[in-house]
């Protein structure tokens, strides 16, 4: 007799991929400066000094290499940005694509 999980019939879940919206620039994460602060290669070819949100620092673990959504601050928008999302390697592979993302 087997003592596998009885967890039932496997599910998968289907979700849907955010796609950037107005004001939102997808990128990759090139280092982590510690403190909740990485540096990102943005879409449009800048370098940002991005910051997690501490609702976001709680929940998610960000590494080098992800692919990222942010939001470019109104003031100092060309050096420093909010991350917003925090994309999965299935999610990045169909963000390249259609054409979203472009490094």
């Amino acid at each position: 007799m087997s003592r596998g999980n009885n967890r039932g019939p496997q599910t998968h879940e289907v979700r849907r991929v955010r796609s950037p919206r107005r004001g939102e620039i997808p990128g990759v994460v090139e280092q982590i400066m510690g403190h909740g602060k990485l540096k990102v290669r943005c879409a449009d070819g800048k370098i940002r000094l991005c910051r997690i949100p501490g609702k976001m620092k709680k929940r998610i673990w960000i590494r080098e290499g992800d692919v990222v959504l942010i939001k470019p601050w109104a003031f100092q928008s060309d050096e420093k940005a909010d991350v917003i999302w925090r994309y999965t390697r299935t999610e990045s592979n169909y963000l390249e694509r259609r054409g979203f993302l472009k490094l």
